[in-house]
């Protein structure tokens, strides 16, 4: 059988960092190749050379046997290769059939015929099993529902070669398996497909073949049939990593969260929290379980003073902090981990150091009233990237050069490195590496044995219930069940989170 995809001996350097390194692989028509390694390890380079967004240094890209040139995007295209990227490629003011058909609109007599765009965009969508509402506006969308559009759009192109960069980050373990089952009926009709991805589960289910990098070389190939997810993520770091969290029991001593009666409105206008009561107390976990899109930016949002707060109170060690004051509540003891990194956790074109400090950028000693102390920022840049073990050549360097997993431990070492009172962390291990996430694990539980009351949302139920002392349900907007996690039932919880009727606490 013909390879639908070859690369040989690609290289590719950035400067003083070498990208990639003579890399070579193959993907054959109706095969599903995983592409592993932790964050920079030059997987997010290797595809975008065969998309055509980079340009190699050396190297040969054939598709389907022909030679592909470099850095030519519309070549790419037009040879049948499709990309969804880990970051939207999508236009926030836009509709979903905008976004969809955006440089390629059906037209008439001059026209775009949008409502025959809306059909296409709804059949397409209906074909895939990835609903979605044709005419909402992306920046309104959750980001599983935006990360859907980006899925369609790809596929709306007739593609022989799909590939895939983090598909999975910000999807529910729900449209994951959907996702996961698109994608093989996709393979059983010839199309090849590339994807890269940290959830090894998802290798283990879905790869024929999986090709790792290491430090942008080749660090072997194998299949899930000849090996384990403990050794493909020994594979990936060169180390022994450990999967499944190690933590002691809590020591809660008391509330240092407290929610009452909230209620919230989404970007549509529609109350998203509906009454919402919790507590956390200071040396525990409360993990939030839930499908996406049942109000859980909006409570995160609500308490860290991001999103109007319509009724309701949040105390912090029993004080009352205000509404739509971020700094406020910041400053009242709150570390927030946003789970849009890209646009409520850094500024890309600061420096990491700079992006270290944002929330504290006025306050000694990194300024004296109006004046900056800028080596106080750099040392604290320094110091920071080395504990958190921050991929970079400098601190000064620009956050935008970071991958996407160097980016989610700069604003982890910035909200944890702070030892705040309460920690509330929304997505925080999402699309970063195995090796990342138990890094960021333990700090997590690092924060909580120090003391701090750590308020955990996740769309990864297992991270749920591996880090979490109690588990909360939320459903439409309401906590349904609270669980101690001695005696959380998965599939209990599962039940809960498709809206199964249920009262436990």
């Amino acid at each position: 059988m013909t390879n639908l995809l070859e690369v040989e001996n690609l290289s590719k350097r950035f400067g003083s960092v070498q990208a990639n390194h003579e890399i070579s692989l193959t993907v054959k028509p109706g095969e599903i190749v995983a592409l592993l390694g932790e964050n920079g390890a030059g997987k997010s380079t290797l595809v975008k050379a065969v998309i055509g967004l980079v340009k190699p240094d050396s190297g040969v890209i054939r598709v389907k046997g022909e030679e592909l040139p470099y850095g030519d995007t519309a070549e790419a295209i037009a040879r049948g290769i499709g990309m969804v990227h880990q970051h939207f490629q999508l236009v926030p003011v836009m509709s979903v059939t905008e976004n969809l058909v955006l440089g390629d609109e059906p037209t008439k007599f001059g026209f775009i015929q949008m409502q025959k765009a809306k059909r296409e965009t709804a059949e397409l969508s209906k074909r895939y099993g990835l609903a979605i509402d044709p005419d909402a506006i992306i920046e309104d969308l959750p980001v599983g529902m935006a990360q859907r559009v980006e899925i369609l759009k790809a596929l709306r192109r007739d593609v022989s070669l799909l590939i895939l960069d983090e598909p999975t980050a910000v999807l529910t373990p729900q449209e994951t398996d959907e996702l996961l089952e698109v994608l093989r009926n996709l393979a059983k009709k010839g199309v090849g497909i590339l994807f890269i991805t940290h959830k090894l589960r998802e290798v283990m289910a879905l790869a024929d073949r999986v090709v790792v990098l290491r430090n942008g070389k080749l660090a072997g190939s194998t299949t899930p049939k000849e090996s384990s997810e403990s050794q493909l993520a020994q594979l990936m770091v060169g180390r022994e990593v450990v999967l499944h969290v190690e933590k002691g029991p809590g020591n809660p001593t008391g509330a240092a969260l407290e929610v009452r009666e909230l209620e919230v409105l989404d970007d549509r206008k529609l109350e998203a929290v509906k009454g919402l009561s919790l507590q956390v107390n200071a040396g525990e976990i409360l993990g939030i379980a839930g499908v996406e899109g049942n109000g859980q930016r909006e409570l995160v949002e609500a308490i860290c003073g991001m999103r109007n707060r319509r009724k309701g109170t949040v105390r912090i060690a029993g004080k009352e902090v205000p509404n739509l004051k971020p700094h406020e509540v910041h400053a009242a003891g709150v570390s927030h981990i946003p789970e849009d990194r890209e646009r409520h956790g850094l500024v890309a074109s600061y420096s990491i150091a700079d992006n270290l400090v944002l929330n504290r950028f006025d306050q000694e000693p990194f300024a004296k009233g109006w004046i900056r102390n800028l080596d106080a920022v750099a040392s604290n840049g320094e110091e920071l990237v080395e504990r958190y073990d921050i991929r970079t050549p400098s601190a000064s360097a620009p956050a935008s050069s970071l991958s996407g997993g160097n980016k989610q431990k700069t604003v982890v070492a910035r909200e944890l490195s702070q030892d705040l009172p309460v920690v509330v962390a929304s997505q925080p291990t999402r699309g970063v590496d195995v090796g990342s996430i138990e890094f960021i694990h333990k700090q997590l539980i690092s924060a909580r044995d120090r003391g701090a009351a750590v308020l955990l949302v996740s769309a990864e139920l297992d991270e749920i219930l591996s880090l979490s002392d109690r588990v909360a349900v939320l459903y439409g907007g309401k906590i349904v069940a609270t669980f101690d996690s001695k005696f959380a039932n998965r599939d209990e919880i599962g039940r809960l989170m498709a809206g199964s009727q249920g009262a436990h606490s």
